[in-house]
């Protein structure tokens, strides 16, 4: 008479199907996330665009503003290319993809805040500056998110069936 008996781990579970419109809201929220961090990644990269340049040299606020902003990039396209395999069984190669974005917004963060950690040019107490060899790091940080993103699509997925 126990009514909560559990279920046998190898008997797949009903559940209701997914309808074709219920990725519309996650796809909706990536879009407005990647705007927002091409916003801040703009603000941050060159604030002149806006009128809001007061130094003649890329400092802190500026490189910890756009960093911020590629973070909102990197999630929003994370989030929208995982909502295209919706239904469908992920491959190995999207999982790569997957780690290459992580992997090169990590380069793109210590590669634009290396004086910040002490690995730049610039010593702590002067002034970090944001330099071509910080600037070529985040382009290679960058590259390698684009890559992540192209390994991230699915040319062929393949239906999940739980037969």
């Amino acid at each position: 008479m126990n009514k909560n008996k559990p279920i046998p781990a190898s008997t797949p579970v009903e559940t209701t199907p997914r309808t074709e419109n219920a990725s519309l809201p996650r796809i909706r929220v990536s879009i407005s996330i990647t705007i927002i961090g091409l916003i801040l990644f703009a603000i941050g990269a060159k604030p002149a665009l806006f009128g809001w340049d007061r130094a003649s040299v890329v400092g802190f606020v500026q490189i910890a503003i756009f960093i911020i902003g590629l973070a909102f990039i990197c999630l929003g396209g994370y989030m929208g290319l995982l909502t295209l395999w919706w239904g469908y069984e992920r491959t190995i190669v999207s999982d790569i993809g997957s780690r290459l974005v992580g992997t090169g917004y990590i380069i793109a963060v210590f590669a634009g805040m290396a004086d910040i950690f002490g690995m730049g040019s610039q010593p702590f107490p002067q002034v970090p500056y944001f330099g071509p060899w910080q600037a070529t790091g985040v382009l290679i940080g960058q590259g390698i998110i684009a890559l992540g993103f192209l390994l991230l699509l699915p040319i062929r997925p393949h239906k999940v069936s739980y037969k």
